[in-house]
C-alpha cells in the first residue's frame, strides 16, 4: 500500500526483455537506503517486487500483464520514473489509498501554463470515467492529486503547484505523453458492492423491519391497555 506521495525521482538505467517479460533496472539513492529483496517500490505508480539491490539503484521484474496495462515498457535509459516505498504504519498518511495497481494508462491532452499552478488535462481510458469524481482523488504517474473538473468524457484536469512539478517527473510531461493512472480503491469496492446486491449490517433486513413494527404496535396496545 503507497500513498502517492513521492519519495524520489529515479532514473531508467535499462529495460531488458526477454520475450513477453523483462527487467527494469532503476537508479536511485533514497528508496533504497533501507529496502530489501522482495520489498514493494512503486514505479510511476506501478507496484513493483524489488528482486535485486546495488549500491546504485535496483531491479524488478516486469511480467506481460505488467507490460500490457502499464506504460512502463515504454521507458527508455535516461527516462525519470517517480518512487515510493511502502508506506509505514506509524507515519503521517499525506496522500490517500494508493495501492499501485494501474487501472489504466491515460494521455496527457492539454498543459497549461499560469502563476503558480500547472493544469495538466488527461485523457483517461473509457472505462475509468465512472470513477472520476470532482474533487475526488486519482493517482498519476504515482502522484496523488485531487480532480479539479471534467471537461469532457473520461477526462479530467489537475492542478499542479511548483513543488509538485519540482520533485516528481509531472514537471517535464507534456501533451501526448502516457501515464499510469489508478483511480479511488474505495470508489471500486462500493461499486462491487453495489453490483451484487449486498445487503448492508447497518440497515435492517425487511424481516427485522417487519418484527420492529409488530414490536412497536404490540407496544403501543399495552401502553393501550394499561392507560
Amino acid at each position: 500500500m503507497f500513498t502517492g506521495i513521492v519519495e524520489e525521482v529515479g532514473t531508467v538505467v535499462a529495460l531488458d526483455r526477454d520475450g513477453e517479460r523483462a527487467r527494469l533496472h532503476i537508479g536511485a539513492a533514497e528508496v533504497v537506503r533501507d529496502a530489501a529483496l522482495g520489498d514493494s517500490i512503486a514505479v510511476s505508480g506501478c507496484c513493483l517486487t524489488v528482486t535485486e539491490l546495488t549500491e546504485q539503484g535496483f531491479t524488478a521484474d516486469l511480467m506481460a500483464a505488467t507490460l500490457n496495462a502499464t506504460a512502463l515498457g515504454d521507458l527508455t535509459p535516461g527516462a525519470p520514473v517517480n518512487l515510493e516505498r511502502a508506506m509505514r504504519a506509524d507515519t503521517r498518511f499525506g496522500g490517500h489509498l494508493v495501492q499501485g495497481h494501474v487501472d489504466g494508462v491515460g494521455e496527457v491532452r492539454d498543459r497549461q501554463e499560469q502563476p503558480g499552478t500547472v493544469f495538466l488535462t488527461v485523457r483517461a481510458p473509457a472505462h475509468l470515467d465512472r470513477y472520476l469524481v470532482a474533487k475526488g482523488s486519482v493517482t498519476v504517474a504515482g502522484v496523488s492529486l485531487t480532480i479539479v473538473d471534467l471537461p469532457a468524457p473520461a477526462t479530467f484536469r489537475i492542478g499542479l503547484i511548483p513543488h509538485t512539478l519540482a520533485v516528481t517527473t509531472l514537471g517535464t510531461v507534456a501533451p501526448g505523453d502516457p501515464v499510469n493512472l489508478e483511480v479511488d480503491v474505495i470508489a471500486k469496492y462500493v461499486e462491487r458492492l453495489v453490483q451484487a446486491g449486498v445487503a448492508s449490517p447497518y440497515v435492517p433486513s425487511d424481516d427485522a423491519r417487519g418484527e420492529t413494527a409488530a414490536q412497536a404496535t404490540a407496544g403501543a396496545a399495552e401502553v393501550r391497555i394499561d392507560g
